[in-house]
């Protein structure tokens, strides 16, 4: 009990101004989280293909993509709270109205307002890191970013684990289409906790726009977002889609998809929490390409049960494969996030953030829209997961790089440059009391 105080008493140094804006986070989150789970569904409900479900995906990933790297450069040296307000506001009233538009069936204005919700996500999904690395002290960052992306995962739970009781306690009027309504008018109350950030916030430096190219360093920016990029659009075949592999090859319903989800989740939470501890005991070597190599594998396994789908066994062996990769892969996010944002120094802490969330949006907007042309030509979701794996192999062999090359740079994650530093210290005393007593004499 006692070394699991130890391992958690980081959380208890995070600020009530980062606090907040986790909870504010949190209900932002739980919007996205209910899309992810149920919103294919819906549509494909109301009888829309998976390609047009893939279209109408690929749009809000578009938004995200076109305004992320412009608003990073933007944000370089303002105040950060504004933005947040935009999201809590802007996210619930667009996210109703994508719901109405599915019901409609009007596709432009269901296109319309999922570039928009976009817009509005990306002003809390840039914004949160840079302010969690100015307004709080290093020694809290592991457990502030590990707070930040855990909020994905407990909404993910949370909203997983609703949806399945609730639709089975009440099955014709708890359906996609209320659970969806209700988690958006639910996510107002983050309007509440971020009026709640009372903190005289800090900024960053302002740099001139003509001066974006000698101002940044672009060579430890280049490398840094690399591997981001080549993950992001493997996992743009695959992550947001992935509900509909479960629906057509495994016949899992929406329902049953949801506490599959929400159980894989609770196991990224779990994980989650002891992230800052895994990192500081066995460094980012471990942690981050360990953790990532096994959920390649795990994926792998996942894609090549459409093979044998006929088989009663299928999905479980499909269900088991996405639980054990879920925990893996997220856990790795806010490791290789943080070893970026150090690698790239303060300076361009801002532009990494900007550039990751465009990256992440843009990259899952050209998937998607393979995916759907990949799908028109009944391509199996075997061969398009695979894919990813390839694309995922690569990532990880990329980060496996940069972790070599931030070693170098700090030695061994700054540990071996204290060390050594400690040591020229202790010499140069010893010197200079040997200097001093021969003067003596």
């Amino acid at each position: 009990m006692r070394r699991l105080q130890k391992m958690l008493a980081g959380y208890q140094k995070i600020g009530p101004h980062l606090r907040n804006l986790f909870v504010a986070q949190f209900f932002i989150q739980s919007v996205n989280t209910a899309f992810f789970l149920l919103l294919n569904f819906y549509m494909v409900e109301e009888g829309f293909a998976d390609y047009q479900v893939a279209e109408v995906l690929s749009y809000r990933f578009l938004a995200v993509c076109l305004l992320a790297f412009p608003l990073g450069l933007f944000i370089k040296g303002r105040k950060l709270r504004p933005f947040f307000y935009t999201a809590a506001i802007g996210l619930p009233i667009f996210s109703l109205l994508i719901i109405y538009a599915i019901e409609v069936h009007e596709v432009w204005l269901l296109n319309g307002a999922a570039m928009v919700w976009g817009v509005a996500y990306t002003c809390m999904q840039i914004t949160v890191l840079p302010f969690i690395l100015l307004n709080s002290d290093k020694e809290v960052h592991s457990e502030a970013f590990s707070l930040s992306y855990l909020s994905f995962s407990v909404t993910m739970f949370l909203v997983g684990t609703s949806y399945y009781f609730l639709n089975s306690w009440a099955p014709d009027f708890i359906d996609e289409k209320r659970m969806l309504q209700f988690v958006s008018g639910l996510s107002f109350l983050s309007i509440y906790f971020v009026s709640r950030i009372r903190w005289q916030e800090r900024t960053s430096n302002k740099i001139p726009l003509r001066s974006i190219i000698s101002n940044y360093d672009w060579g430890d920016i280049f490398k840094a977002v690399t591997p981001t990029l080549i993950i992001a659009i493997g996992a743009g075949f695959t992550i947001p889609v992935i509900n509909l592999f479960f629906l057509n090859v495994h016949g899992v319903s929406s329902d049953q998809f949801s506490i599959i989800g929400a159980a894989c989740f609770l196991l990224v939470a779990c994980v989650m929490i002891f992230i800052p501890f895994i990192r500081r005991s066995f460094g980012y070597r471990t942690a981050i390409t360990l953790f990532q190599s096994l959920a390649v594998l795990a994926l792998f396994l996942l894609a090549t049960t459409e093979y044998y789908a006929d088989w009663e066994f299928a999905v479980y062996f499909a269900i088991f494969f996405y639980v054990i990769r879920q925990p893996l892969m997220n856990a790795a996010q806010p490791m290789t996030t943080e070893l970026s944002m150090y690698y790239v120094g303060k300076k361009n802490q801002e532009i990494i953030s900007a550039l990751n969330a465009s990256i992440w949006s843009g990259s899952w907007f050209i998937s998607t829209q393979i995916f759907s042309l990949l799908r028109q030509m009944n391509l199996r979701y075997v061969t398009i997961f695979l894919i990813t794996v390839l694309f995922y192999t690569v990532g990880v062999v990329w980060y496996a790089f940069l972790i070599r090359a931030y070693e170098r740079q700090t030695g061994k994650n700054g540990k071996a440059v204290v060390a050594k530093l400690s040591v020229n210290k202790v010499a140069k005393n010893k010197e200079a009391n040997k200097m001093a007593k021969q003067r003596f004499r």
